[in-house]
């Protein structure tokens, strides 16, 4: 009776794919400069000005054309918000530099329930962060190529499974591979903006975009009073997606070279200014122009010919400002295509170190700890990745389906991380009497205080705005993973207890009692025997189970004409099964002696081929499942190595 077992190797496929391994002490050669930083951690925040925008107008659509004279008022609360997250968040990069983020603030200052709250929002929005952006980015190439429009999931899916692989390779290198790209959006929109002003100012004849020459047709036209308000907040709130991927710097910490908080305070500092200049450009541009986006161009857009297909946002501005040079609207599509995808690089390297963070603290599993091959947190990304594919698979890869689930967790974080910082001041503040050292705690409580209260009041409005929109899908998820995490730690906790050596009650075994599986007399059953009877148990026997009862009496009456000395042991089986008689032997030997430790010897083949499992009896290999549930049972394997292993 015997299992087989390949020998392991490195898969040359993924060899291939991710690289070679990395040693852990070359961990310091992977951390990022600056210029390196700030496309990875920054390009989700960048590049949410290519939709946030747009759901901007999307939303005062649905009130008709008079309503987009408030998108720019809009934009610029965004962008206030946007200010005092960034300059409230450069205070927790500098007293909590672990990369623990808004977990380790709340945590620490809020206790652990409120962690777990910020952790759960976390892991659901980063989820979405890399369903939403590689949607959008779906959604921007199908403007120029109808293909991947009608398409979308498909190229959904490639995107996230193509970035999956290239985070697997490690941070330095996904964060030359993203540079170029990101710093290419920045400068194709830049120009864009640029140009396109100035157009505005030198032009004799009018800049319109195609889109303002039809007609608006408000779907809700009778909106006033609060009915208005609350369309101006639900804009708000979908503007402020704008806002996601701020934290990611936060819980990146780790990632920056040193010194590692000063660098991650300058890069949040350029991403604010380089994020808020695009977002109110894109706005004050597209109002400028006369865009329209509708929500639902078949009805609201009247006067557009047949088969109209609405551009996006960001593509219908790039294609009026570069009239006559359609490669500077290419451009500008694909640029901003790209970044959408590597936007998601964010949550891959927020994520898996959170999860890291998490894991380390027995909320989420210890597999989510460790480094991989190549020194990235390979379960951490797989998993973003699979939970991401679900989604985007789950709602057809649309973006103004998926924005009303998103952004919740981030503002849930975004409050009580600042609610955790004001407490964190105001306990130093208790002990600090260095009037210089309280002066800057002074003004960082007041800085995060100002945060919490503008971050509380977003997360209000967008929970009343988006709630029955989607929101509550959002809030469902969160409870859900901090469910899920409260019943891995209660288990963590309760093995630790189980494992505790405190409770080792110190005795031993009175006797030991082995048992060799036996299929047919070969090599590995000899060995088996050998290494069972080089143990000196106190009592040694084989068995075996009559399947076939031709070969059974085969076996008999070779083992009685050979020269071994232990006895033969068979086991009727009427049913032709092997895993149960042998359990109720075993069994019975622990019943007659519950003091004695029974050890059974299972022979193991070694294979060199994946395809030489197959031509072998796996029934062991169940046995040796079940007997590990038996208390009191030890099991040993024997492995006799294969010819085709040892070329291995």
């Amino acid at each position: 009776m015997a299992v087989t077992i390949r020998k392991g190797r490195d898969s040359i496929t993924k060899r291939v794919l991710l690289g070679r391994p990395l040693r852990s002490d070359t961990l310091g050669h992977t951390l990022l400069p600056k210029r390196i930083a700030l496309p990875v951690f920054a390009s989700d925040a960048l590049s949410s000005v290519a939709y946030a925008p747009e759901e901007i107008f999307l939303v005062l659509s649905v009130a008709g054309l008079s309503a987009y004279a408030f998108s720019g008022w809009i934009g610029l609360a965004v962008a206030v918000v946007l200010v005092v997250v960034v300059a409230s968040y450069r205070q927790n990069v500098h007293a909590y530099p672990s990369g623990g983020g808004d977990y380790e603030v709340a945590t620490k200052n809020l206790g652990a329930m409120a962690g777990l709250t910020v952790g759960s929002a976390l892991i659901v929005d980063y989820v979405l962060t890399v369903a939403v952006s590689i949607s959008s980015a779906a959604q921007n190439i199908g403007s120029a190529v109808p293909f991947v429009e009608h398409h979308k999931v498909l190229f959904a899916i490639t995107a996230i499974t193509l970035l999956t692989a290239v985070n697997l390779r490690g941070l330095r290198e996904a964060g030359t591979a993203f540079a170029v790209p990101t710093y290419a959006f920045m400068f194709c929109v830049g120009v864009m903006l640029v140009w396109g002003f100035v157009r505005l100012v030198v032009s004799d004849v009018p800049l319109r975009a195609e889109s303002s020459h039809y007609e608006l047709a408000a779907e809700q036209s009778h909106l006033a009073g609060l009915a208005f308000a609350f369309l101006l907040a639900r804009a708000f709130s979908s503007g402020c997606a704008a806002l996601t991927g701020v934290e990611a710097i936060s819980n990146g910490v780790p990632a920056f070279r040193k010194p590692k908080s000063h660098n991650a305070a300058t890069t949040l500092l350029m991403l604010g200014a380089i994020a808020i200049t695009l977002l109110m450009g894109i706005i004050v541009l597209a109002e400028r122009l006369g865009v329209l986006v509708a929500a639902d161009p078949a009805t609201q857009l009247s006067g557009a010919p047949a088969g109209y297909h609405q551009k996006t946002l960001i593509a219908q501005v790039a294609e009026t400002v570069f009239t006559g040079f359609p490669l500077g609207f290419y451009l500008v599509t694909a640029v901003t295509a790209l970044i959408l995808v590597l936007a998601a690089n964010t949550a891959f390297n927020g994520f898996p170190v959170l999860a890291s963070v998490l894991a380390q603290d027995k909320h989420l599993p210890t597999q989510l700890r460790t480094r991989g091959d190549r020194l990235a947190f390979s379960n951490g990304i797989v998993f973003l990745a699979l939970g991401a594919i679900v989604l985007v698979w789950m709602f057809d890869a649309e973006v103004t389906h998926l924005i009303q689930l998103y952004i919740v967790g981030v503002f849930v974080s975004f409050t009580l991380s600042q609610t955790g910082m004001v407490r964190h001041w105001t306990r130093l503040l208790a002990t600090e009497t260095d009037s210089r050292h309280r002066r800057r705690m002074q003004r960082s409580r007041v800085i995060n205080g100002v945060g919490l209260a503008m971050t509380g009041t977003v997360l209000i409005i967008v929970l009343i705005t988006k709630f029955l929109a989607g929101a509550w899908i959002a809030i469902l998820a969160m409870v859900s993973v901090f469910v899920m995490m409260r019943a891995v730690n209660r288990h963590y906790r309760r093995v630790a207890v189980e494992l505790d050596p405190a409770n080792w009650d110190g005795l031993l075994p009175s006797r030991t009692y082995s048992i060799v599986l036996v299929a047919k007399l070969h090599h590995p059953t000899r060995r088996a025997l050998a290494y069972a009877s080089a143990t000196h148990p106190d009592t040694l026997e084989a068995i075996t189970v009559d399947v076939d009862e031709e070969d059974t009496r085969n076996l008999v009456r070779e083992w009685e004409s050979s020269d071994i000395t232990i006895p033969l042991k068979v086991l009727e089986s009427p049913y032709r099964e092997i895993t149960r008689p042998v359990l109720e032997y075993v069994r019975r030997v622990r019943g007659n002696s519950p003091r004695d430790v029974v050890t059974v010897f299972v022979p193991e083949y070694v294979v060199g081929h994946w395809w030489e499992n197959l031509l072998h009896n796996q029934s062991a290999l169940r046995l040796k499942s079940r007997l590990l549930f038996q208390p009191g049972v030890m099991v040993t394997s024997v492995p006799w190595r294969l010819h085709s292993s040892e070329a291995k």
